[in-house]
Parts: C-alpha cells; structure tokens; sequence
C-alpha cells in the first residue's frame, strides 16, 4: 500500500507544470463520477454548460479521485467534479499544482465501510477485524473515512489486509464472500448494504469528527488563464444545486439526472437524499472556504502520514485553495 502510494507520488510530481493552456479555449474535458448522482447532471444533460460558457465540453467518467489527479496533471482534464479531498490532499502534497475552487457535495451518509453480515462484526467487536480482507479505495475521501474509522473503532490497520479496489469491484467482492469488509460510496455503497452491515452510521461518523465532502477541483493554470470560463462553470452548477434544493423541480430533475448517473431512479433518489449542496454563500462562511476547509485538509494530510501514505504533509493547504472563481460565479 505504502509503495502504491509513493509512485503515484512521484508521477505527479514529475507531472505537475507540464501544461500550457493556450488563451482561445474552444472546448474543455471535465471529469464526474459514474452511480455518483448529482443536480448539475440536469445541466450537463440539458447543454446548459455548453450555452453559458460557450465552449464544447467533453465528460469524462472516472472511478476514483487519484485517478483524477493523474488526468489533470497530464493536461487531458481541466475540471474534476465532485474530486475527494483526500486524493487532492494527496495530489497537493506531492506538488501538483491544484486549486480546491468549490465544495461540490457533503455526503457523511453516503459513504462508510460495511461488514460482511455472516461475520457478525460491529464497533462492539470491531478488534476480530484483524486479520481480515478489506478493501478500500486507496487516496479516496473513503480511504480517508476507512482510517479514520478504524482509529476510532480501535483497530490498528496494519492488522489488516488491505486491498485498494475501486467500490463497484469491492460491492462485487463483498457479495460473492470474496472480502470481508468493502468501503466506497454511492451507487456501489448501496449494493454493499444488500449484503453486510456499516460499521458507522453518518452521524457516528460525524460525531466523532470525521466530516466527508468533494469539490470541485482544477489545475491552478486553467483557474489562472480561464476564471471567467470556470467561474461561468460553478454558476451553471449552483443554479442545479439551488433546483434541486428549493424540491419543486425534483419530479423534472431526477429522471435526467439518474440516467446520466448510469442508476435508476429510486437508486438515484435515496442516493441524493444523503447529500448536501452547499450554497455559494455557504461554501464561502466560515464552515467551509473560511477556515473549515483550511483545518480538514490539514487534518487529512496528517492522517496519510501517519499512514505513510505521503511522504510528509504540506503545514497548509491554504495556497490550493482559489475562492476567486466562486465570488465571481456568486456575482453573476
């Protein structure tokens, strides 16, 4: 796992700087996560991105944030859509020049591990873990959740078999006995319910601390030569996240929106219903771009260390983080 780590590591940051952007964009990539439901899916459908940015845009789909993190620093991404803090944490930490510029979704209740059920496990006997098959997104806002929850739980990882598979492979595993414990989110998180028991509900999770959220994220040269395009970007998403918020367009938004997702409708509908999309004045309070952010990332990093899973954690984040698209977007 450690080893993993390191190269991805070490890629990135021979990565990082290889760009140049040109100054005429005429179409844009932008990457979004599969059975991971989401209001701006409704615009995405609808074109409206392509109307109010006046830019062909290309949707690319990916299964983990790390994966993300290779796409934008190769220049084939220019916006990651709802990308883990983890995997930005460990973009960043490793020198890839990133900028955090929204906070993309809050979803503590749709993400966790789950036990396989025959196994009898929960936080009461949390310590017969060891020695089992668990697999977890390695660099991923779920890994991060795994550490976090096993530290609260009690269980030292290193007793552990650990397995970094994607949550559509490891719901799969989990089903077919394959593994003992499978951690992911979404669609993949639902399935992995079918068959075992979550070791921490959504407000344990956040009683004890740990807080799960994405963001938006981009290279700090598309934010740098194309903020007006992103911030047009993070407008069009707002105004998706305010649709489905207000709940009157939901009968009109759900059916686009779970089909884009690759899900049916019910799936979709309890998906979203563990999610939160935070405002533009929210995203910009204190909870969140105003200092929540700032501490959680710091926290993130220096669970990865600890972990070896980087090298050694930045003393802050705050230079990644870019909330100048977003005022912008909340002045339009």
């Amino acid at each position: 796992m450690q080893k993993t780590f390191l190269a991805l590591s070490s890629a990135l940051a021979v990565l990082t700087g290889s760009v140049a952007f040109g100054d005429t964009r005429t179409e844009i990539t932008v990457g979004y996560f599969l059975e991971w439901p989401m209001p701006f899916q409704y615009a995405k459908v609808n074109g409206t991105y392509e109307e109010e940015m006046g830019v062909t845009i290309n949707w690319r789909s990916f299964d983990t944030g790390t994966a993300m993190n290779a796409a934008m620093a190769s220049g084939d991404v220019q916006i990651s859509v709802s990308h883990g803090a983890p995997p930005f944490v460990i973009a960043t930490s490793a020198g890839q020049d990133l900028n955090m510029v929204d906070v993309a979704v809050s979803y503590s209740e749709n993400e966790g591990c789950v036990i396989r059920s025959a196994l009898e496990i929960d936080q009461s006997n949390a310590a017969e873990l060891a020695g089992k098959r668990v697999a977890a997104p390695l660099g991923t806002a779920a890994f991060y959740s795994f550490l976090k929850q096993m530290d609260h739980v009690g269980v030292d990882v290193a007793t552990l078999n650990v397995l970094d598979m994607a949550p559509a492979e490891s719901a799969a595993a989990l089903s077919q006995g394959a593994i003992d414990m499978a951690c992911g989110w979404g669609g993949a998180f639902n399935r992995m319910k079918e068959v075992g028991n979550v070791l921490m509900t959504g407000a344990e999770k956040e009683e004890a601390g740990i807080l799960i959220f994405d963001a938006t994220t981009v290279p700090a040269s598309f934010a740098s030569e194309d903020g007006e395009l992103l911030a047009k970007f993070l407008k069009v998403t707002a105004d998706a996240n305010a649709m489905w918020s207000d709940g009157a367009h939901r009968d009109e938004m759900l059916p686009l929106v779970a089909k884009d997702a690759g899900m049916d409708e019910e799936a979709a509908a309890q998906a979203l219903s563990r999610m939160a999309f935070p405002t533009i004045s929210d995203q910009l309070s204190a909870k969140w771009f105003g200092g929540g952010i700032q501490s959680y990332l710091v926290g993130v990093a220096q669970v990865f260390s600890e972990a070896k899973s980087i090298d050694a954690a930045l003393p802050s984040y705050e230079a990644y983080l870019n909330t100048r698209p977003l005022t912008a977007a909340g002045e339009m």
